[in-house]
């Protein structure tokens, strides 16, 4: 398991329980870039200070009951830091925007917490252990010694991450809950969004062509090189003056298939055919023939016989699809309103420390 695959475990963990682990928009509840231990902080939490005078510790915000950290605050903003370093250099401006990010999400974090407690949500041990099982197929790891083997290579021990799990259930339950209990989508604006994106929902354009092909190579000689671009001129004389194409494949090309199939390409899709080839396909009509084409294999003639606009798929087999990318994006929306909302309702004290960020 690498980083990125590590870093990725509970966002595909959160997916997989509201509908899948797939390239669609979620409902995402913010967690930290790297898993964390939730720690415990005392109400009131004095300034700390090494030895150089520099305030390594101290509360920074009060969220009703609770308090963010100074600590918090840079455990949270550190991986940010780390993955910024990394494409570039980043000044004491940069570094203070990213702690002062952190410090918001750290707000909305225990405004959520706060929620999960006034509900009283719970997780069971059976859950947390599905959890475990479906990050384990979704990454292919075998066994329990493998999975806590890759945690530790990222610095991290079985029990942290089980706590992350327990969180990111937590907060999937509080968002079913509270959100996306609440939301419907109906039949029209399904139709309408598939009518708005019907180049998504369309099928692929495909080509139907045959060929007429003369073996050579950059490494023949001169002079057969000219003898077999003679022929194959000759040849596309003939199929531009109407000569039937399939004969004319099934007398010249160097195709072993040819004598029996007339030089039938088959049906294709833009990506499916050499980059040549489908240059000179794509740019005709059909009934066309091309000029000659060279490929690092020989000369080839190409007829194109039928082209397929891509036709929209019917609504009813994507109407699914299209019901969970609206229900989706209703959450997401959803959630950031009730969020704001939270965060209105909410006794949130900035204290003067903030500014060490």
């Amino acid at each position: 398991m690498n980083q990125t695959n590590l870093g990725l475990l509970l966002a595909c963990l959160f997916l997989s329980l509201t509908g899948g682990c797939a390239s669609k928009e979620a409902v995402v509840v913010k967690e930290p870039a790297a898993p964390t231990i939730k720690i415990e902080q005392p109400k009131v939490l004095p300034a700390v200070k090494v030895t150089s005078g520099k305030v390594v510790n101290t509360i920074v915000a009060i969220v009703n009951d609770d308090v963010v950290t100074l600590y918090e605050v840079d455990r949270e903003a550190q991986s940010v830091i780390r993955e910024a370093e990394k494409k570039s250099v980043i000044d004491d401006a940069v570094r203070s925007q990213i702690r002062h990010a952190a410090l918001e999400h750290l707000i909305e974090k225990k405004l959520l917490d706060q929620k999960i407690r006034e509900l009283n949500i719970k997780v069971s041990d059976e859950e947390i252990k599905q959890a475990v099982d479906d990050v384990k197929k979704q990454n292919n790891i075998t066994s329990q010694e493998a999975l806590v083997s890759a945690l530790a290579s990222q610095g991290l021990t079985y029990e942290q991450y089980r706590a992350q799990l327990q969180e990111q259930i937590e907060k999937l339950k509080l968002v079913s809950m509270e959100v996306r209990a609440k939301i419907q989508v109906g039949e029209t604006e399904m139709r309408e969004y598939y009518e708005a994106n019907r180049a998504k929902y369309s099928e692929e354009e495909t080509f139907r062509a045959r060929h007429i092909f003369f073996r050579t190579s950059e490494k023949a000689p001169a002079d057969e090189i000219k003898r077999t671009m003679t022929t194959a001129l000759m040849v596309l004389a003939e199929a531009k003056s109407g000569k039937d194409f399939v004969e004319l494949a099934k007398t010249y090309s160097e195709d072993p298939a040819a004598r029996k199939d007339g030089g039938d390409l088959g049906a294709f899709k833009k990506g499916e055919m050499m980059p040549e080839l489908e240059a000179a396909i794509v740019a005709m009509k059909p009934g066309e023939v091309s000029e000659l084409v060279y490929t690092t294999s020989g000369f080839h003639i190409i007829k194109l016989e039928e082209r397929s606009t891509g036709k929209m798929k019917p609504f009813d087999t994507v109407k699914a699809d299209i019901e969970d990318t609206l229900y989706r994006k209703k959450s997401e929306e959803r959630f950031n309103l009730w969020i704001k909302e939270l965060r209105k309702k909410a006794s949130i004290e900035m204290k003067s420390q903030a500014s060490l960020l």
